[in-house]
């Protein structure tokens, strides 16, 4: 039996009415990533130092040894580049994306994060690459993250985000039952539920496209106006389609630099020149979709045993079962799973079949 366990279909033509408090058109969501102080360094028991998202495009890993340069840059972000965000924000409802021992080492920005109302969601233990850990490995760092993040913050953090995560990511964190929201994800612009053996999870889709990480990536931004532009071309198409979701990630040590913050700012009161729009945490999304879109468990075609299936679809080409059986060998997955899907997989089974089986179903109709 041939499982496909990606879902390329989603909500497909018609998603569902977000119906946002107060008939908002838009749910914007600010994600300020907390990771100064996380990241890979032979001071964190890292094998090498940081290499990713710096002003050092392209710069590689130094082996056993400090990257002083590197060092420093995150550093701007903690130092400088928290503070100048934390000004700007301080009245906006904010996410915060906070490696745990990235919080731990950083007393005065949590409290002014909490003192702001801030929520702060985990982004691990450590800002370090996952895919190639072993998901005993990754489960223990996520325990280990969570007590951290409870001792540090003085809360359990209540949404999820890796990054650099695993294939096992994301059943890890619905398994450990701790998250409203997990956004190991950039699949859809609305959150959707996933099914992991008895686990629903709430999956809050990120981006990394409306990010100011793609100032520090090749063919990224290289000027706020870029950055502007583009947020301000995704916020028009969603307003205008409607019940949509927009995220927009940051981090301190980029757009915290003085010539970025203020495209961000220029967004800002553009987002705030429009009506509807309503500014919220991703614990707030993740509640209001709970409540109006809850988790609802349906009869998947593609999970059925063979005899299952042909008892519940040998019957749709009439008199005719073989069609179902051998639909159920075809490599079926989550698209197959609506009735279009379904009908799909049947038609098919016939179109391949030799001339004869497609003229006993015709012989078969009454």
């Amino acid at each position: 039996m041939k499982r496909y366990p990606r879902d390329m279909s989603g909500y497909g033509p018609t998603p569902p009415e977000a119906n946002w408090p107060g008939g908002a058109r838009i749910a914007m969501q600010l994600v300020l990533n907390y990771e100064e102080g996380g990241e890979n360094s032979v001071l964190h028991g890292d094998a090498a130092s940081e290499a990713f998202l710096s002003e050092i495009i392209g710069a590689t890993a130094w082996e056993g040894q400090r990257h002083w340069n590197m060092e420093s840059i995150y550093e701007y972000g903690a130092r400088a580049g928290f503070w100048r965000l934390h000004r700007m924000l301080q009245h906006f409802p904010v996410t915060v994306f906070g490696v745990a021992t990235a919080l731990a080492r950083a007393p005065e920005q949590v409290s002014a994060m909490k003192s702001a109302g801030w929520e702060i969601a985990s982004h691990g233990l450590k800002w370090i690459d996952y895919k190639d850990a072993s998901p005993d490995t990754e489960a223990n760092d996520m325990a280990e993250a969570i007590r951290l993040h409870t001792e540090v913050v003085g809360a359990k953090p209540r949404g999820w985000y890796t990054g650099r995560c695993s294939e096992n990511t994301v059943r890890l964190a619905a398994e450990s039952k701790q998250f409203k929201y997990v956004s190991d994800n950039y699949a859809d612009d609305l959150p959707y539920w996933t099914e992991f053996g008895e686990n629903d999870q709430l999956i809050l889709p990120y981006t990394l496209d409306a990010n100011d990480m793609r100032f520090a990536t090749l063919q990224g931004f290289n000027s706020g106006d870029q950055f502007y532009s583009y947020l301000k071309d995704s916020f028009d198409v969603l307003y205008a389609e409607g019940g949509r979701m927009m995220s927009i990630g940051l981090h301190c040590r980029l757009i915290g630099r003085p010539g970025r913050t203020a495209a961000l700012q220029r967004f800002i009161d553009y987002a705030n020149s429009h009506d509807g729009v309503w500014f919220a945490t991703r614990e707030e999304i993740a509640d209001h979709w709970s409540v109006t879109h809850p988790q609802k468990r349906i009869t998947r075609p593609s999970s059925m045993i063979r005899e299952d299936f042909i008892a519940a679809y040998g019957e749709i080409f009439e008199h005719s079962p073989w069609v179902a059986e051998r639909a159920h060998r075809l490599e079926l997955g989550p698209m197959h799973d609506t009735a279009t899907g379904l009908h799909n997989a049947l038609c098919r089974v016939f179109r391949s079949a030799g001339a004869d089986k497609r003229l006993g179903v015709l012989a078969a109709h009454p």
